[in-house]
């Protein structure tokens, strides 16, 4: 088992979830977490060589300039509804995410498939 691509993977699930957490509750301390887990879910992404590397890391980028700013709108200026729709456009961008990895494994599977026989 390969634990580096546990770990990416994990941080990538747990900034969808605690990103769709905060969508629906409104909860502040799901905001942090989500900013948390989604800057660890891009530095997990640096160097990335895998098929889909590039778009990994732009869909990255653009769930953390999403939350950043929410981050900032919530607890700076108190827009909670301004929070929640940058949040949404990171949810959408870490369910792209989710999809992207889920197509890399399909091609990586193939690709060992290929190379066994």
């Amino acid at each position: 088992m390969d634990w580096g691509k546990v770990a990416s993977i994990f941080f990538i699930l747990m900034a969808l979830t605690s990103n769709a957490s905060f969508v629906y509750g409104g909860d502040p301390y799901n905001l942090v977490i989500t900013v948390a887990m989604s800057l660890i879910a891009t530095l997990l992404k640096l160097g990335s060589r895998k098929t889909l590397g590039a778009e990994l890391m732009a869909t990255s980028l653009v769930a953390d300039l999403h939350l950043i700013p929410a981050m900032v709108a919530f607890f700076g200026f108190g827009e909670v509804t301004l929070a929640k729709g940058l949040a949404i456009g990171a949810l959408v961008a870490n369910v792209i995410s989710v999809a992207l990895i889920t197509i890399d494994t399909i091609l990586d599977t193939i690709k060992e498939e290929e190379d066994f026989l």
